[in-house]
């Protein structure tokens, strides 16, 4: 019998006030930049992604409840600090702009403990360092290089200090569906972390 088949990430949730702060720093950029050459995310679907793991079973999406669950169990809530703008893969060249974070080595523990756990069921170790960020924004497939310079140019000129800070106490499975209006997010799964007692919330 065939699986159902769903696209899911991990990922934690942001507090409405730094969603706030986001939006106020994709609006001034904006101002800057023509609207066809960056595709904005919605700041209430900006999250801190913890693993992408594309499409998954509902068989193993089980699986990756509990190893989240346990992982979770393991961590105590930590605080995250959230400001400063940049860009992959370089700031004068940019394809993905982002806002950073600033993370206690907890929350890099916490994402390893997971892809360990993941990487059981087949998915891949991601092949870069974990650099947590914030994305606002993909340059467009098709933008010229010389728009990508221009791009480049308005980040390079463009500050954002410190934004606030964040209380990390879950982490989420989400659900993605792409749609030609942009994705939705559905949240399948929440796991507390340890100091708010381990529970787990379906």
């Amino acid at each position: 019998m065939a699986q159902d088949i769903i696209r899911a990430f991990i990922a934690i949730n942001l507090p409405a006030d730094v969603r706030d702060s986001l939006e106020q720093v994709i609006s001034n950029l904006q101002e800057q930049l023509p609207a066809a050459l960056v595709r904005w995310v919605d700041s209430d679907k900006i999250h801190l992604t913890l693993k992408f793991l594309g499409d998954i079973s509902s068989k193993n999406l089980e699986i990756v409840k509990k190893i989240v669950a346990s992982e979770a169990a393991k961590r105590h809530t930590m605080e995250i600090g959230i400001g400063g703008i940049g860009a992959f893969p370089k700031t004068h060249h940019p394809r993905v702009i982002w806002i950073g974070v600033e993370a206690p080595s907890e929350l890099d523990d916490l994402r390893r403990g997971i892809e360990t756990g993941v990487a059981r069921l087949g998915y891949e170790r991601d092949k870069y360092d974990f650099t947590p960020h914030l994305t606002l924004g993909r340059v467009s497939r098709k933008t010229s290089g010389k728009d990508i310079r221009k791009v480049g140019d308005v980040l390079h000129n463009f500050s954002v200090g410190y934004l606030g800070a964040a209380r990390v106490d879950a982490v989420h499975v989400y659900r993605s569906d792409l749609r030609s209006d942009g994705p939705t997010y559905t949240r399948l799964f929440t796991a507390k972390l340890a100091e708010d007692n381990g529970q787990v919330v379906v």
